[in-house]
């Protein structure tokens, strides 16, 4: 079971970001790093401090909603008793969405999808480096293993709360 709800969690993932960048890589450059939306800028192909707002708007319905999911398969669908197994559940949901995020969508996704190639910004890279990718998802991996303690405490409560 989860195996199916882990790829339930990443099928969720990818498709609010494919619901964000819609037909084109220019309705998410938010996502893309910082020297190409600085250059998107100069290029006038984007308002740097327009594409942060409309990014932090994004990130905000796109955490509430993966958070939300995250709460609702330990808390509710695996009915979780004890908090060691709701801990354990959210740090597995949580690094394997890290994961999923710096290989699938970041690297993968990324790298070969058309749909992220942004017309005018020709010749500059936007695909994150491995190096990058490794680091950051390292260092996230340590933050989600502190942030599933009080997911695995909500998701205990619910649990208990509905049954």
């Amino acid at each position: 079971m989860p195996a199916l709800q882990i790829a339930l969690y990443c099928l969720l993932f990818f498709l609010l970001v494919k619901c964000a960048v819609k037909d084109s890589g220019r309705n998410c450059l938010y996502f893309y790093p910082k020297a190409y939306l600085d250059e998107a800028q100069r290029r006038g192909i984007a308002n740097r401090e327009a594409e942060m707002k409309k990014g932090r708007r994004f990130m905000a319905f796109f955490c509430i909603v993966m958070l939300l999911a995250l709460l609702a398969i330990v808390g509710l669908w695996n009915r979780v008793s004890d908090f060691g197994t709701a801990y354990l559940q959210a740090c597995l949901f949580l690094v394997v969405m890290n994961w999923f995020d710096g290989i699938v969508i970041d690297r993968l996704w990324v790298s070969k999808g058309r749909i992220w190639r942004v017309e005018g910004m020709e010749g500059v890279p936007y695909v994150k480096p491995w190096r990058d990718v490794l680091v950051r998802r390292g260092l996230a991996t340590a933050i989600y293993l502190i942030l599933a303690l009080p997911i695995a405490g909500i998701a205990l409560l619910m649990g208990k709360i509905v049954f």
